[in-house]
């Protein structure tokens, strides 16, 4: 999702040039998810995705 997107669709306005609450937010949810094999990646010049633990060799799906 992009920062806008997020703006947007979590805190319901529009995105007016420079604000921190996606990277404060961002930067709390990596903290919180530091324990577990999912973290948040940034995707330079798109926004940020989440990405969980490579699939095991035969593993279904």
């Amino acid at each position: 999702l992009s920062r806008e997107q997020l703006l947007s669709q979590v805190w319901g306005y529009d995105y007016a040039g420079e604000t921190r609450t996606v990277d404060v937010h961002v930067a709390g949810l990596r903290k919180e998810l530091r324990a577990s094999n999912v973290m948040v990646e940034t995707v330079w010049g798109i926004g940020y995705k989440l990405v969980g633990p490579p699939a095991r060799a035969g593993s279904a799906r």
